[in-house]
This record gives C-alpha cells, structure tokens and sequence, in this order.
C-alpha cells in the first residue's frame, strides 16, 4: 500500500466501505498494525446520529479529504452518541496513510482522492445478528432505520461496483481469519 502514491495530497487514503455489520471495523483493525497503524477515522464518529448518513459524506470530503488533497492537517469532531452532540477535535495531522471506515467512507464524494476502496459485504441476516448481539435488542428499529438509508445510498452511489477489492465478511471458505481475507468474485 505504501509503495502506491498519494491520491490525496501527501496521503493515501483508505476507505473501507459496505453495508453495517459486514465486518468493516475488524478489517480496518486487522490492516492498520501491517501498515503501521496508521489513523483510522472510522465513520460512526462522523454520523450525526441515526438519521445523519448523507449528513457524514460532506463532513468527511470537507474536514478530512479536501484539507489532506490540499496539503494541510485534517481534523474532526467525534459525534457522541449518548449526548446527541459533537464532542472532542481530533487531529489526524498529514499522515502518510489514513483508513477511514464506515458506511459512505467510500462515496463518489472522495472517489477522486481515494487510493484503494474496499468493499465489505455479508448476508442481511448475519449482519443483522452481528449488530443486535453487539448492541442489544433495543436497537432492533434504529438498525431497520439505518439500513433503508444504506441501501439508498449504496443504490446512488454504486459503491460495490466501484469497489478496488471486494471482501466477504461472512465466508465460508477455509482460511486464516488473522492473516487472510475471501474475496468475492
């Protein structure tokens, strides 16, 4: 990754994109020690709540990638979940690599500054059962909610299609889940 130059000013960006529950985060988790940890926005940080989305696509051009494409440190504010409200600044700097994951991270809004996009995909059902489990019964609706928004966006967006790798996040073939990814045909 690091010998491919730079599409966003000094930075290669990363994005790491597919439906929620797909795995995304632990591919991002799993990529980031290999590449020297580098930092990793991860879009839930970037969504202003449930409904926010397409609300997250131009905090991401406008306070990551334009700043990075220009040269100049990229900074955010993390959305806090509970108080319902952004929180801290957090400052990315001008790193050589950055990994932004999350659904969206991959819109055609960056898609010019985007050195690898990479797509996460896994059947409904075992996402759905990912996010329950993680986040409990309660949530059931809200993930409903967010998932009409996703296949919305995905539909506008093309993303897969234009995806540099696709990955499955629920294989079935043999491999080592440490080391080693399935690609999707």
């Amino acid at each position: 990754m690091l010998a491919t130059p730079p599409t966003c000013g000094a930075t290669r960006l990363v994005c790491i994109d597919g439906p929620s529950g797909s795995g995304k985060s632990s591919l991002a988790r799993r990529l980031a020690g290999p590449l020297g940890n580098p930092p990793l926005v991860q879009m839930d940080d970037l969504y202003p709540g449930w409904d926010g989305l397409d609300d997250a696509v131009p905090l991401l051009r406008d306070r990551i990638v334009t700043p990075l494409a220009a040269g100049m440190p990229a900074r955010y504010r993390r959305y806090d979940w509970v108080a319902g409200a952004y929180a801290e600044e957090h400052d990315l700097g001008v790193p050589p690599l950055v990994l932004v994951e999350g659904v969206a991270s991959g819109a055609r809004a960056v898609a010019c500054h985007t050195t690898l996009l990479i797509w996460v995909e896994a059947p409904q059902d075992e996402r759905f059962r990912r996010g329950i489990e993680r986040d409990g019964e309660s949530y059931r609706p809200h993930w409903e909610r967010w998932a009409r928004q996703e296949e919305a966006h995905f539909a506008a967006e093309a993303t897969s299609s234009r995806a540099d790798l696709r990955v499955d996040g629920a294989p079935t073939a043999p491999h080592d889940v440490e080391t080693e990814v399935v690609l999707l045909p």
